[in-house]
């Protein structure tokens, strides 16, 4: 699952010389919790306020809305995210980022995603990661065995997808699954009886 399959698409924007009472009257009426602040040209980034902006720059510190603007308090330029990033990877940007939100925008703007879509529009809890990397280990380590026993362990296309094989066992890793005492391509070099294949960077190297 992909940002562009849970994101909201009804997303408003908002000129940053634009005050912040205006902004809220706005929010009020969509019932929206940001907004996102328009370009000023083609070469201007995009911006972002939300809902604890105003609150905690304009309420908290007894500011006037009506001569307060967006500009004062928004976030610029803000994090982005690719609609076809997947699920995990924007909660990790979210994460490592501290935010709950971000404009979806590939060329021009496609929505919004939020923490929120995450939890109640995402398919982790029926389709966890590590079992689709499990999965897909399975099915690289079947394809690289046949690769090599085709085309050689020396050749390219065994070592691509050896590679392959060795980045999603790296991964499945990160999302918890336990640490084998071998790789599968050393498994593979012991029950054929030859030295692993090389790595691509090792060759590089």
């Amino acid at each position: 699952m992909r940002a562009k399959h849970i994101m909201t698409q009804d997303v408003a924007t908002i000129r940053g010389s634009v005050n912040v009472a205006e902004a809220v009257q706005l929010m009020r009426l969509k019932g929206l919790r940001a907004l996102i602040v328009e370009p000023r040209h083609d070469g201007d980034a995009y911006g972002i306020v939300t809902e604890t902006d105003i609150a905690y720059k304009v309420v908290a510190h007894g500011k006037d809305p009506q001569r307060t603007h967006i500009y004062d308090i928004m976030t610029k330029p803000c994090v982005i995210v690719n609609p076809d990033l997947d699920l995990e990877y924007v909660a990790r940007l979210f994460a490592n980022t501290g935010i709950r939100r971000a404009p979806v925008i590939q060329g021009t703007l496609l929505g919004i995603i939020s923490v929120t879509d995450i939890l109640t529009k995402g398919n982790f809890v029926e389709k966890p990661k590590l079992m689709f990397l499990q999965k897909e280990l399975h099915k690289a380590v079947s394809n690289a065995r046949s690769i090599t026993a085709n085309y050689g362990a020396d050749s390219k296309r065994a070592i691509e997808a050896w590679d392959l094989v060795d980045e999603l066992e790296s991964e499945a890793g990160y999302y918890g699954a336990p640490k084998p005492e071998k790789t599968a391509r050393e498994l593979f070099a012991d029950q054929a009886g030859t030295t692993a294949p090389t790595s691509a960077v090792a060759q590089a190297v």
